[in-house]
């Protein structure tokens, strides 16, 4: 994952705060200076993205002209041969107009769709449809070239008929289209498991008839709304203690410089590492309830400090009601007005719990701005920052210049099987997903008679004293 550089890590260190009960203040000309949030890096065009929608599309339009040219062709060539179009003829014009306007929106809503990913490989059900709507219209224009453009067929009634019968089979390889590319996977048959390699974190999530490449698309579509967000500094903890510890060993060699010096200098390492192994577990202990305890710290001062700033936010909007309306302060100027006094705080809690480069100032204005117009409580504010959250929630760096890498033995267009695995490997961490079919489930029944569970109480008339 790739980094913003330009954003101003110091923007709660370098900006005064202000408090209801503060002197100190701070000009908006000020704060403009600091943290600017820059788009992600924008992507180059790459035409192989949109092959795949051109294709579509010129496929389409040849389907949508081929019956209507079965048509107009016998009225252009040979109009005075051309039996005249009765009734019935003319109730098949209206038939192929409306199944054209059917065809045209059901093609639409199918397959004209933004693209949201580029696969590996070509998807094989798509090729097949494809295929097999080429060969149809390639079958009709044979047949119309043949019987019915050569001998300058007189039948216009049949030729119509003939144009009705190419869009029917088009609109049942739509119908095919639906089954195998929408209903085919709905019903769930496999398991997959989806371990993020760095931390571990786990989801699972159940899938249908999907190949392996469709499968990846779609965990990664889960994976930026269930996981959280990838924090690698929350992962140098352990690497820093472990060199630590090693740089703090030192070894003497006192029999001379060998030819094995070095291997006997790395076992003496590794022995003397193995024996603090004993005590590294204190350390680790004081460590973590140190940490706990600054964090709890930062986290109290940072609530305390947003409470006082929507404290001063209310108060700000009982002075505006008393203004004349063109005077009000809208929330984007109320935000930067009160967001010196919490910046200080939340800037020690970001990096304390180390999330200073998943937020800029202005990201932080702009969310506080969207909690003050819909009248957000602070804890509303701060659930962005005390938690964290899925990937899409942060700003466009931390996920749209993600490239992903499908690694899999298996050929991705493959379907899955029980058994299978792949990994999808980024940049900083990889994926790791395992397959497993879902049991088939036995369900028996057991009658149970309605008066088997009822019983007869019997008292006795005498009571004892």
């Amino acid at each position: 994952m790739t980094w913003n550089s330009k954003h101003d890590d110091n923007w709660g260190e370098t900006t005064t705060a202000v408090t209801g009960t503060s002197d100190h203040s701070l000009s908006q000309e000020d704060l403009a200076g600091f943290g600017k949030e820059t788009d992600g890096p924008v992507e180059k065009l790459n035409c192989i993205r949109f092959l795949p929608l051109a294709l579509t599309l010129l496929l389409g339009l040849l389907v949508l002209v081929t019956p209507l040219s079965f048509l107009v062709l016998p009225q252009v060539v040979w109009p005075e041969r051309l039996q005249a179009c009765g009734t019935a003829c003319e109730g098949l014009f209206l038939s192929l107009a409306f199944k054209l306007l059917i065809l045209l929106l059901a093609g639409w809503a199918l397959f004209v769709r933004p693209t949201r990913a580029s696969l590996p490989r070509i998807a094989v059900f798509r090729a097949l449809l494809g295929l097999l709507t080429l060969l149809l219209l390639l079958s009709y224009w044979l047949f119309f070239g043949v019987r019915i453009l050569d001998s300058q067929e007189e039948n216009y009634h049949g030729i119509v008929q003939f144009a009705v019968s190419l869009v029917d089979a088009l609109l049942f390889i739509h119908y095919l289209a639906v089954v195998l590319l929408e209903i085919r996977h709905l019903q769930p048959c496999f398991s997959l498991c989806v371990v993020r390699s760095t931390d571990g974190e786990t989801h699972h999530y159940n899938l249908g008839q999907l190949s392996i490449q469709r499968a990846a698309l779609v965990i990664l579509e889960h994976y930026y709304k269930d996981f959280s967000v990838h924090n690698p500094a929350l992962l140098t903890a352990a690497k820093s203690r472990a060199a630590k510890h090693l740089a703090g060993l030192k070894v003497y060699n006192v029999d001379g410089a060998g030819s094995d010096a070095a291997t006997a200098q790395s076992r003496a390492k590794i022995a003397a590492a193995a024996r603090q192994r004993d005590t590294s577990h204190n350390e680790l202990y004081y460590e973590e309830a140190e940490h706990d305890r600054r964090v709890r710290k930062r986290k109290a001062r940072l609530v305390v400090a947003v409470e006082e700033a929507f404290t001063h936010v209310r108060r700000l909007q009982e002075e505006e009601k008393k203004k004349p309306p063109g005077d009000e302060m809208d929330p984007r100027e109320a935000a930067q007005a009160i967001f010196p006094s919490m910046a200080r705080a939340l800037q020690k809690y970001l990096r304390t719990t180390r999330q200073q480069h998943c937020h800029s100032m202005d990201s932080i204005q702009a969310h506080l701005a969207f909690c003050i117009t819909n009248n957000m409580t602070p804890k509303a504010f701060l659930e962005s920052y005390l938690m964290a959250g899925p990937t899409l929630q942060y700003g466009r760096e931390c996920w749209q210049t993600r490239q992903w890498t499908l690694v899999s033995e298996a050929s991705v267009t493959s379907p899955l099987h029980h058994g299978s695995e792949f990994q999808l490997k980024s940049s900083d961490f990889s994926l790791v997903v395992t397959s497993k079919a879902i049991p088939h489930l036995k369900l028996s029944e057991e009658y149970v008679h309605p008066k088997s569970h009822k019983f007869v109480l019997q008292l006795q008339s005498e009571t004892s004293v």
